[in-house]
């Protein structure tokens, strides 16, 4: 069965062939799926695809007609997937509904850390030298108050790791998560939560119901000098109204570890480019957001896990069998 493989990365194509079955022959495009590189599958039974690439109803229209029957996404979210389009179609989807929540939760308290003890300031001040504290101040994490959207896994993690710390928690999700109730944590109403919270960590679905959850509506019930962490899709925040907010100091602290036109950005060196996206330009002008390109996944388990997941969701796919994880 052949796959092709497509954003594929050097990290990438190492965990494929380290942890993937055998049996399954891969092969690795560094360029996206767009309805121009959806030629390139013809011959190909699957395609492997992560969370910027374009399945939109003209490239499964492409793909479909180039022979493929199978979309194993590499990542749980599937918001760049037409579903109804791959149904009509009669294409396959899967997705890796859990690869080390542990790892996104980690990293978004890294970066709570990171932003409150300004520990990007403090190590560059120190290689040149400069040891003074000034402008270094910030707070207890004990006995504040963290509001968390979205309590599926991840979101779970995050609050087990904040509990830790001593933090007081208000979540808000359509389901309660009964150990978490068991633990101390409040599930309030949307309105409470952000009145409420020193802290706002999303780890919700990108959904209509979900876009641009953060905007100046929700910014304005925010307490003066919140800090605001997104590692879950770039579209739940309105760019621009988060931007006014940093202005008026209403947002004291923002750590994003997702853009809502990552893209064109993310997953590749620019280095040596001009960036024309004026939006993300004026983000890294403001001394307090600190900014990751997509990378609260990228542990050693996390890859593990995609690629043995995704190797299994295709096997299912070759054997006419279901996985589980089918969308």
């Amino acid at each position: 069965m052949k796959i092709a493989v497509f954003s594929a990365k050097k990290y990438d194509q190492e965990s494929f062939i380290q942890w993937a079955d055998s049996s399954l022959k891969f092969s690795f495009f560094d360029v996206p799926l767009d309805k121009h590189s959806a030629q390139l599958t013809k011959g190909y039974t699957a395609v492997c695809v992560f969370v910027n690439d374009d399945l939109s109803k003209p490239v499964l229209t492409e793909l479909k007609a180039m022979g493929v029957g199978m979309i194993a996404l590499r990542c749980a979210g599937f918001n760049n997937v037409d579903l109804a389009a791959a149904k009509e179609l009669g294409l396959r989807v899967a997705r890796v509904p859990a690869y080390s929540p542990e790892a996104v939760a980690e990293h978004t308290v890294a970066m709570i850390l990171c932003l409150n003890r300004k520990l990007h300031k403090a190590y560059n001040r120190v290689r040149d030298d400069n040891f003074a504290l000034d402008g270094l101040l910030g707070f207890n994490l004990n006995g504040k108050t963290a509001g968390l959207i979205g309590t599926g896994r991840i979101g779970v993690a995050t609050a087990k790791i904040l509990l830790g710390f001593g933090m007081q928690l208000l979540c808000y999700d359509i389901k309660v998560d009964d150990e978490l109730v068991n633990a101390g944590v409040q599930y309030v109403a949307l309105e409470e939560l952000w009145a409420q919270s020193d802290i706002i960590s999303l780890h919700c679905p990108l959904t209509p119901q979900t876009h641009h959850l953060i905007n100046e509506n929700s910014l304005a019930l925010m307490k003066d000098g919140v800090m605001l962490i997104n590692t879950s899709r770039g579209g739940l925040i309105d760019t621009k109204a988060v931007i006014k907010a940093l202005k008026s100091r209403k947002i004291g602290y923002l750590g994003l570890d997702v853009y809502e036109q990552e893209a064109d950005l993310f997953f590749q060196d620019l280095s040596g480019q001009l960036i024309d996206d004026e939006v993300f330009k004026r983000l890294l002008t403001f001394p307090n957001v600190l900014i990751t390109g997509h990378q609260a996944f990228f542990t050693q388990e996390a890859l593990q896990q995609i690629c043995q997941v995704t190797s299994d969701n295709l096997l299912a796919f070759k054997a006419n069998k279901l996985s589980g994880n089918e969308l």
